[in-house]
């Protein structure tokens, strides 16, 4: 295994990975972490290549990490053994995982967003949770879904949470950004159904017609759809609420339409 053994906490690569941990960072360098041997293995699979591979002693006869040493090799990339404390200082955890690779960002451009084998897209407005994006992210991936767009300010898909949240995920499903008249274009060519959840809705999601490739449009998880945005939608429903709860955890709540539209 070709790979040079790092210990200083002070070291510039052990630095710059840490300093990933900040979106400035993120969006100034194009990369992002991805921590655990599960996630970089994705990112391998999926063919992501990690730019900086590091690992602790206790992964270093692991298969799956022989594998992913030789992408990083064959791609150019930088492989370090590195200690526990230097795995703890770039993953803010007391307990972290015994590898993290750092790789690049990719955003797909929105004119190029396919359905996907489920027939669907996921298009967030505004939203501010890095673990609902990123389980979102997740459910997509499960379902089959073609990508999952961000429209407006939303929070960074590639922030350490966000990624924790995909499980790996975050390499499979395709993301892409716009702004709301961006986004307001692109839905004009749309060719199946377009749907949002609203409190105001009186159409149960269980009884609405959806035309694929169906589009789910979510609000964000404070205000829910704005006007603008309900208003690019055909079909508005509701989730029936017949708990004491008067609304659903936004990544629940798009979890059950993704699943809707695309049954």
């Amino acid at each position: 295994m070709n790979a040079r053994a790092v210990t200083s906490l002070t070291n510039p690569t052990v630095k710059a990975v840490r300093a990933l941990h900040m979106r400035k960072e993120r969006d100034e360098t194009g990369l992002f972490v991805a921590e655990g041997l599960k996630n970089v293995t994705e990112g391998v699979e999926t063919g992501h290549a990690p730019r900086i591979l590091m690992f602790g002693p206790e992964a270093a006869k692991h298969p799956l990490l022989r594998k992913a040493v030789a992408a990083t090799g064959a791609a150019g990339g930088e492989v370090i053994e590195v200690t526990q404390d230097i795995l703890a200082k770039v993953s803010r955890r007391d307990n972290p995982q015994a590898v993290v690779g750092v790789f690049a960002q990719a955003f797909r451009p929105l004119g190029e967003t396919e359905p996907g084998p489920a027939g669907c897209v996921v298009a967030l407005h505004r939203v501010r949770d890095p673990g609902n994006l990123g389980t979102i992210v997740r459910t997509a991936d499960a379902a089959g879904c073609g990508g999952v767009i961000l429209v407006g300010e939303c929070c960074d898909p590639y922030s350490v949470e966000a990624v924790r949240a995909t499980m790996g995920s975050i390499f499979a499903v395709p993301l892409s950004k716009a702004s709301e008249a961006e986004f307001a274009a692109w839905r004009a060519g749309w060719t199946g159904s377009v749907v949002g959840t609203l409190l105001s809705a009186t159409v149960d999601h269980r009884q609405a017609r959806y035309e694929k490739p169906a589009l789910v449009l979510m609000g964000n998880e404070q205000q829910g759809l704005t006007p603008d945005m309900a208003a690019l939608c055909d079909v508005n429903v509701k989730i029936p609420m017949r708990g004491r709860a008067d609304s659903l955890n936004l990544s629940v709540a798009t979890g059950v339409m993704i699943y809707a539209a695309t049954g």
